[in-house]
């Protein structure tokens, strides 16, 4: 039986191998999930799943197999909505709530199915059928000791079951970034080293070590594992990006927490011979780009973060800048940028089916040597492999 189910999570592209499969095989001889589906779901999913991005498409995968969640999956959907529609709450006493009949896990599904077939109507107030503020153990707004809750929110905190969407939809890799999931795409981008005072347990010194001692406790110490990698993040700011704010907000947050080692600077619509660490004061602060080319190490990682979304003439021309007399052309200094930092990318906030209809874009993707990304978790996951090669 099992066997199929392997497959069928193969069958939606989740990575996983025979050993996963082995191990699970091996966990349910020792019965750690022999109690219920839901406690084999949570297990193989855990065992089978080594991404948050598969998590949608394993729920997928299992209630296309296991008949009985997708056949709750139809009958979920084929609830009118005006049955869940909450008209009235209703108050029991201590003595009418203890009344009220538990009929356990199983029969509370067997029941279930019976009403699907059976209710033609809206019900409100009642013990029996699917509705809402009565005693009922299908539906919501009421109170029962142990029911199935379908649709509403949760009040008594009582429910065995809940019928809802899918609670890992939001993992789908094409979906923008928020703050949770840009961090975990950003650690694709790490190179651990230790540096610094000896003030970290070494278990396996300490094994080995005391191995070679005769037994006798030999406790090693070593220096805390960081991640070495060194970022330079370039972000657009002003303009067209205004529109992008929330979103570049998250990204930035997200580097100053994942990167230790990294240094931001602002530019706006395109790179030319300033930059400002400081948005607001961006005509009192600048920096000279040349200090930022002869400070950083060939080895850093360069992230530009912009929409690409201006004038071709900003870009190829000298003056071409909206806010002074550049003397050299925007596409001079992305190159020496690129020359100094060959670990580059670019990262585009606009949605990546725009960028064919807008000649600036193009122009900079052709500069970034075909380096664009979108910011999306498919995108930023794609840019940190690239980075760490």
């Amino acid at each position: 039986m099992l066997i199929a189910f392997f497959f069928a999570i193969k069958e939606v592209k989740i990575p996983v191998s025979i050993n996963e499969f082995l191990t699970l095989l091996e966990a349910l001889q020792k019965n750690i999930a022999a109690t219920s589906l839901d406690d084999f779901y949570f297990l193989s999913r855990l065992i089978m799943v080594k991404d948050e991005a598969h998590y949608d498409k394993f729920d997928q995968a299992f209630g296309l197999y296991f008949k009985g969640v997708s056949k709750l999956a139809e009958a979920q959907a084929g609830i009118p909505l005006d049955w869940l529609k909450k008209r009235l709450e209703r108050e029991l006493s201590d003595e009418q709530r203890a009344a009220i009949e538990k009929f356990g896990y199983d029969k509370l599904m067997d029941r279930l199915s019976e009403l699907l077939k059976e209710q033609k109507e809206r019900h409100e107030g009642g013990s029996k059928w699917i509705g809402t503020g009565g005693t009922s153990p299908f539906g919501h707004g009421g109170t029962n000791p142990e029911g199935i809750r379908i649709g509403g929110r949760s009040e008594s905190r009582s429910a065995v079951k809940v019928w809802e969407n899918r609670a890992y939809r939001d993992y789908d890799t094409e979906r923008e970034l928020g703050n949770r999931n840009i961090k975990l795409a950003l650690r694709r981008l790490r190179k651990f080293a230790r540096h610094g005072a000896a003030n970290e347990f070494a278990l396996d010194a300490t094994i080995h070590a005391t191995a070679q001692n005769a037994g006798y406790l030999d406790i090693k110490m070593q220096a805390e594992r960081k991640n070495n990698i060194k970022v330079i993040m370039l972000l657009d700011a002003g303009g067209s990006m205004d529109e992008h704010i929330s979103r570049i907000e998250e990204l930035f947050s997200a580097a100053k927490s994942e990167f230790k080692n990294m240094e931001f600077f602002y530019f706006h619509n395109c790179v030319y011979d300033y930059l400002w660490k400081n948005n607001q004061r961006r005509h009192a602060e600048k920096i000279p780009a040349f200090e930022v080319l002869r400070k950083y190490p060939c080895t850093t990682k360069l992230i530009l973060v912009g929409d690409a979304t201006m004038s071709p003439y900003e870009i190829l021309s000298p003056g071409g800048s909206v806010e002074y007399n550049n003397s050299e052309a925007g596409a001079t200094w992305l190159q020496r940028l690129t020359n100094a930092f060959p670990q580059f990318v670019w990262l585009n906030p606009e949605p990546e089916g725009l960028w064919e209809y807008r000649q600036s874009i193009t122009i900079i993707r052709q500069l970034m040597a075909n380096r664009m990304f979108p910011v999306t978790i498919d995108g930023l996951e794609r840019a940190m492999r690239l980075l760490s090669k």
